[in-house]
């Protein structure tokens, strides 16, 4: 097989805690929320570090909502350098400058602040919040997002006795400073020096269970550069959501995490009362690390007898394979993706293709990453404004190909053209030496076949145009 792999994804383009929760009448209820974000340390690894804190919090408050709830986060920067959330898997409808990113929002200055207004519409599920500008992500300032269905409609799992969030990833102990300037100055991360779960390390962080009850875990990969793996010893997981789709009540004994990624598995705590332990380890890395958190039952006699539970490490058809095992479940009520009228997302005739192919190179001298030869470069100007306000000389459409040119690399800042209301096929390519996650912001997408080798437009013969998930990002493996 040829080295490279291919995903492809369908995409409709449709071109914490809550301090205070208000119904008025003829609206969607509104959360407000009010974000204190600030330096602080912390000691995920046992050295202090500076960490970036949100209400005090490492990692940062959970917000939860219902389906359709209107979300109002008031987010003051207490940091001394420009600061931006981005919230992934809520979709921008419409007000793509509230995602947070350098193109779409302007940064939040050194002691102001900016609302977000963001609404949970005709979505469920577990998303995630982070900061999107000058490796922020490396000091904290994430956390968790669950979008709870109305109460009226039928969730396909008994309510579970609690729901939980797990937060893994990766972690270095160098300050983000110093990791943002060897980006910068073109070198490369190096491995992490841990993994962490909730923001600690092992055996950090504990999870209390009843016997015979049945616990909902919302998993998902807040780290910078690694495909983890997740498994719980001693018990199964049984999957049922993933950012936003319910799927088919598939049972795992590990399940692959990879970064960006959000999943949410049923877990029952059907074992002899004992601590049990929840191992996460690196994935297609030459050294494996590994990291634990506690699945405390509270009949506990002391620590589970055996050995950790082993795991997969480099094997790339394991993960595709249990990739290709995730489907949507048909039969669920709630809200789903409705493109053009229409849940048969394999029905709708796509209006083009997007062929997106990633690429390392060295441009002055620095190392670089590109997408069909272009390596992005952020205006001066947010892209959103300049667009909006029509000023000229900031960017121009067209200044990367929907299409791989496999040319030399070179700095743009890159904006491809598309219709609004198109129906759009996008294949991601990878013949790059480590996994790569690619997300859309503010958009849901269906993934509908995933391969080794170039794509063509025979791999169309093999797409899933059923039941593929709806998700917001997708890994690519190296074969």
């Amino acid at each position: 097989m040829a080295r490279g792999g291919s995903a492809v994804a369908v995409l409709s383009f449709l071109l914490g805690l809550p301090l205070l929760s208000v119904l008025v009448a003829g609206e969607d209820p509104y959360r407000f929320f009010t974000w204190n974000v600030s330096y602080g340390d912390i000691y995920p690894l046992g050295v202090k570090q500076q960490g970036i804190l949100i209400n005090g919090q490492f990692p940062g408050p959970q917000i939860e909502a219902v389906t359709n709830d209107n979300l109002v986060v008031n987010v003051f920067n207490k940091l001394n350098e420009p600061f931006l959330l981005s919230w992934s898997g809520l979709q921008q409808r419409r007000n793509s400058f509230e995602d947070g990113v350098a193109g779409t929002t302007c940064p939040i200055p050194p002691g102001a602040n900016f609302t977000y207004i963001l609404q949970a519409k005709d979505q469920i599920g577990t998303y995630f919040y982070f900061p999107s500008l000058a490796f922020h992500k490396a000091a904290g300032g994430f956390g968790g997002i669950r979008v709870l269905s109305r109460p009226r409609i039928p969730v396909p799992f008994p309510p579970p006795a609690a729901d939980y969030t797990v937060l893994i990833g990766d972690w270095y102990k160098t300050n983000h400073t110093d990791l943002r300037y060897m980006l910068d100055s073109g070198k490369a991360l190096g491995f992490p020096d841990g993994l962490l779960i909730n923001g600690r390390g092992w055996n950090g962080y504990t999870f209390t269970v009843q016997p015979g009850m049945t616990y909902r875990f919302r998993i998902t990969n807040v780290g910078l550069a690694t495909s983890l793996n997740i498994r719980f010893q001693g018990h199964t997981m049984k999957l049922v959501e993933v950012e936003g789709s319910h799927t088919m009540q598939t049972a795992y004994s590990s399940l692959d995490v990879h970064l960006g990624q959000s999943y949410s598995v049923l877990l029952t705590a059907d074992q002899p009362g004992f601590d049990y332990s929840i191992v996460v380890s690196t994935r297609f890395t030459t050294k494996i690390i590994s990291t634990t958190a506690v699945l405390h039952y509270a009949n506990s006699a002391g620590k589970a007898p055996g050995p950790l539970p082993g795991g997969p490490t480099t094997q790339i058809d394991w993960s595709l394979n249990q990739a290709r095992s995730i489907r949507w479940n048909l039969t669920a009520s709630g809200p789903r993706p409705n493109p053009q009228g229409s849940y048969h997302y394999g029905q709708v005739p796509t209006t083009k293709t997007i062929r997106l192919a990633n690429s390392a190179a060295t441009i002055n001298g620095k190392q670089r990453y590109a997408v069909n030869s272009v390596s992005h470069v952020n205006a001066d100007t947010p892209l959103k404004i300049a667009d909006y306000y029509k000023i000229p000389g900031v960017f121009s459409v067209g200044t990367i190909s929907d299409s791989p040119t496999y040319g030399g690399a070179y700095l743009r800042t890159s904006v491809m053209g598309a219709d609004y209301r198109g129906y759009v096929e996008i294949v991601f390519e990878n013949s790059e030496n480590e996994v790569q996650s690619w997300h859309i912001d503010g958009y849901a997408f269906w993934v509908v076949g995933m391969n080794g080798g170039k794509w063509s437009p025979a791999s169309r013969q093999i797409y899933n145009l059923r039941d593929g998930v709806s998700r917001y990002t997708v890994q690519v493996w190296l074969f």
